[in-house]
């Protein structure tokens, strides 16, 4: 019964994936729509800047906001100095 239900599922599976690849098919871009008005493509500067160095600035602008504006007690920070340790336990078993 669980083949049955892995055949069923894969199944579906491939038939949902193949009409969805069938229904975006990229020749549809080669159409353009009534009223559509693309602007000037962007400089190679441009789209290394908005799409690799602005996310790197604002992840580390929202990583410093944290650290600096950190509340947390001291005893609750994961540290070397606080860090405690079993003994080991004597092989003589």
């Amino acid at each position: 019964m669980d083949k049955k239900n892995a055949l069923r599922a894969g199944a579906l599976a491939a038939g949902t994936t193949l009409m969805m690849l069938l229904m975006s098919s990229p020749a549809l871009a080669l159409t353009r729509d009534d009223g559509d008005d693309p602007g000037t493509g962007l400089s190679v500067i441009e789209t290394l800047g908005l799409y690799v160095v602005a996310p790197i600035v604002l992840f580390a602008v929202i990583a410093g906001l944290v650290m600096v504006l950190d509340k947390s007690k001291e005893e609750h920070r994961v540290t070397s100095r606080n860090i405690k340790t079993r003994p080991k336990a004597d092989a003589k078993a």
